[in-house]
């Protein structure tokens, strides 16, 4: 595909960020659990949903980085094993331990499917056919920082997935407020987790591409971070009055 073409799939991306942002700053994404609501068509367990909307993330993006002229140069082929982790783990761990029983509306499903098949294809041609890294990335500040902030951030976010998981798991169901890692600070550390990986991964490849990818998760998740917060508060009287949404001390 023509570069100039190319960009375009880019600025769709950065367009559809800014779309996101507004539908949900006025609509809740009804993935299920705490905001699963019907009016929204026929459902799937979520299991499944999370499966197949998460795998093109996955296999998709190593199909389409294997077709780069940098595919088997080494700092592209850490790009690949920063991106796998996360997307092996949210795509086919995740889902395997979430709580049986609720759904999905198909309709998300199918507009996760479209956004994971725009961004597995913008930034994997990115990282190993568009972009230039050469070995000597690796001793530019910019990776290590970048790297930092990833690992960091898909450490936080799946430690907090863990503790949703344990709060699930002792058998007694329903939902109470959590406590301990992220949770001490803010209602959604997974959400917050998750923005500072891709803002890592923006400033490691130091790219449009991940810049679009980490704006658009900024997009997605901060209104759904809000929308948490503002359940925990009117479901529990006792909610933790210090705790903020999404940045702790600040918002």
């Amino acid at each position: 595909m023509p570069e100039g073409a190319y960009r375009w799939f880019v600025y769709a991306e950065l367009a559809l960020a800014a779309v996101t942002f507004v539908a949900l700053c006025f609509i809740v994404a009804p993935y299920g659990g705490r905001h699963g609501r019907s009016g929204w068509g026929p459902t799937v367990p979520a299991r499944v949903g999370w499966i197949v909307m998460e795998s093109p993330a996955s296999i998709l993006f190593l199909v389409f980085y294997l077709l780069g002229a940098h595919r088997g140069e080494l700092v592209p082929l850490l790009f690949l094993l920063l991106w796998q982790a996360h997307y092996v783990q949210r795509a086919f761990v995740y889902p395997l331990l979430m709580r049986s029983g609720s759904r999905m509306p198909v309709a998300v499903m199918l507009l996760a499917i479209l956004f994971n098949l725009l961004n597995a294809w913008v930034n994997a041609r990115w990282i190993s056919e568009y972009g230039s890294y050469p070995t000597a990335w690796l001793a530019d500040p910019r990776f290590w920082i970048g790297v930092v902030l990833f690992s960091a951030g898909y450490a936080l976010n799946v430690s907090s997935d863990r503790v949703l998981r344990r709060l699930r798991g002792d058998g007694r169901g329903g939902y109470r407020i959590p406590h301990g890692g992220g949770f001490r600070f803010v209602s959604s550390p997974n959400y917050l987790g998750e923005m500072v990986e891709w803002t890592g991964w923006a400033i490691a490849t130091w790219s449009l591409a991940g810049a679009s990818f980490a704006l658009y998760t900024i997009a997605n998740l901060a209104p759904r971070a809000l929308a948490n917060h503002r359940w925990y508060r009117e479901t529990f009287p006792d909610y933790p009055a210090g705790r903020r949404a999404l940045l702790p001390y600040v918002l």
